[in-house]
């Protein structure tokens, strides 16, 4: 019984019979429409998220099979938090809020690949990814739920392996949200505001003394670099422009 196996990555729900599934399953003679639905089908929970897939074909046959692997803890937090990417400074800039059935939600999927012993031990491997991303959990910063789940607050929901947000908890999610956002928009500007404001007084100094100082007054890098460069390349286009005259 020959088969062949057909690698690839595509996003939960979307697969098509455009490249890299439909070229690669052509010449095996399967019925590429029914591979499609059935990826769909497996993958539907995982819409936003980059999924890797398995089609194995019996070329004899041409009965198939599919094996649907599961994204890292990290994407799917940032599939449930709705966020794009991880804060590039968690320790200052929190971007996200999600809640204890939601990660009890990542810890069910990632079981088999996290290290935890027990449901306990799995919430928090995967707050501590959240912890790393500078998306807190039940308003808190992660290391904080952390030692709540140790002491017992969290007992019920993770015994129960409770998944689905009651539509209080869903509303209090989308309100959350907007408030976060906004908050970080007024962060980024005060961060902003700050960042020129050490580029003034220290008008001269090297690129490195300056940043630096940025670093020490903990402006986000995303911030530094956006500014310092920017910044720096126009006051020396300023001082070429004086020599001139």
């Amino acid at each position: 019984m020959a088969k062949q196996t057909v690698d690839a990555l595509i996003e939960g729900g979307k697969a098509t019979a455009a490249p890299p599934l439909g070229p690669a399953l052509g010449p095996l003679g399967v019925n590429i429409g029914q591979v499609i639905a059935e990826i769909n089908k497996k993958t539907a929970d995982f819409k936003g998220v980059q999924v890797p897939v398995k089609v194995i074909v019996d070329t004899n046959t041409k009965e198939f099979e599919i094996q649907v692997g599961t994204p890292p803890v990290s994407a799917l937090i940032k599939q449930e938090a709705h966020i794009e990417k991880g804060s590039s400074n968690p320790e200052t800039e929190l971007i996200a809020d999600i809640h204890i059935e939601q990660v009890i939600k990542i810890a069910k999927m990632k079981t088999d690949s996290l290290s935890g012993k027990d449901m306990f031990a799995k919430v928090k491997e995967v707050a501590g990814t959240c912890n790393s991303m500078g998306v807190m959990v039940e308003g808190k910063r992660a290391i904080d739920f952390i030692k709540e789940v140790n002491e017992g607050k969290y007992d019920e929901p993770i015994k129960a392996e409770k998944t689905e947000l009651s539509a209080e908890k869903l509303k209090a999610v989308e309100e959350k949200r907007k408030k976060l956002a906004e908050e970080i928009e007024k962060r980024k500007a005060e961060f902003t505001a700050l960042a020129k404001q050490i580029l003034e007084k220290n008008e001269g100094q090297p690129r490195g003394v300056i940043k630096a100082k940025m670093v020490e007054a903990k402006i986000p890098t995303k911030i530094i670099e956006e500014i310092l460069p920017a910044e720096t390349a126009a006051k020396q286009e300023t001082k070429k422009e004086e020599k001139k005259k």
